[in-house]
């Protein structure tokens, strides 16, 4: 039997619908995302648990995947420091076929199941990380074979995938496997399924990030304050916390380099 993601579509007249009837289509799937990441909660507690437990050691965080799985944990640990003001290498995405794959596929890389050890280890992955293999289908060869050794090597696994009983999710320790059914468009998991893995990706690294003391109440006092935007939004951060108004909150952050630094000096000067 085919995997849950590879299935026919639930509407296979399609390519007959008007471009509106196509697109109430997808959002009547997409309503169905939510509702099967929430039923993965405990399972996506204990992979948070032991990120937390790991980061805390001075471990690291890596994510594995080819596709749009790959660039998807790209884009989740590149958004980390800007964020929450961690060093670059603290989450560390990586895709099969290597950073070129990123814009453009590069074929048979996901075949391969040495190279992600090899890619891995590039990185600096070394026993007591925690390694995470994103696959909609669940059965990736570079993923899986990125799991098993892993394995032997010490490291801390978990996966997120879109089908039950995956041969991933049996090798991870903490496996999530959040199943939304049958794509719109028949096999194409950039859809649903890449939508599944993106929430449950910001909520592996958000809720990390909190228990790990990055975020205040909830306010990203530690994010970088690399545009306007977001110097205007920590100056008004400053403000909440300290009483002070915009002029001096403003040059009270842009001295510290940081809503928390900047709230910190300001405690410790008025006692």
């Amino acid at each position: 039997m085919l995997p849950i993601t590879e299935q026919d579509s639930l509407y296979p007249n399609l390519s007959e619908l008007s471009a509106e009837e196509v697109i109430r289509s997808i959002s009547a799937e997409d309503k169905k995302v939510a509702e099967a990441v929430e039923r993965q909660i405990p399972q996506i507690s204990q992979l948070v648990e032991a990120v937390v437990k790991s980061l805390s050691a001075g471990g690291r965080l890596f994510y594995i995947g080819a596709g749009t799985s790959g660039r998807l944990g790209i884009l989740d640990a590149s958004e980390c420091p800007p964020t929450y003001g961690v060093p670059h290498e603290l989450v560390t995405g990586i895709i099969a076929g290597g950073d070129g794959a990123i814009r453009k596929a590069v074929e048979f890389a996901e075949d391969d199941t040495k190279a992600a050890i090899k890619d891995l280890k590039a990185a600096g992955i070394k026993a007591g990380d925690v390694m995470v293999g994103l696959s909609a289908s669940g059965k990736t060869p570079y993923v899986l074979g990125g799991i098993n050794d892993c394995k032997a090597e010490g490291i801390i696994t978990g996966c997120i995938c879109c089908n039950s009983g995956s041969p991933i999710g049996e090798a991870s320790e903490f496996p999530v496997e959040v199943v939304v059914g049958p794509e719109v468009i028949t096999g194409s998991t950039r859809m649903k399924s890449g939508t599944a893995q993106k929430m449950v990706l910001n909520m592996i690294t958000s809720a990390a990030m909190v228990k790990l003391g990055k975020v205040q109440g909830s306010k990203m006092v530690n994010m970088q304050l690399s545009n306007d935007k977001l110097i205007d939004r920590g100056t008004r951060m400053v403000m909440e916390k300290t009483g002070l108004d915009y002029e001096t909150s403003n040059k009270l952050l842009l001295e510290a380099g940081s809503v928390r630094k900047a709230v910190e000096n300001h405690q410790t000067k008025n006692g």
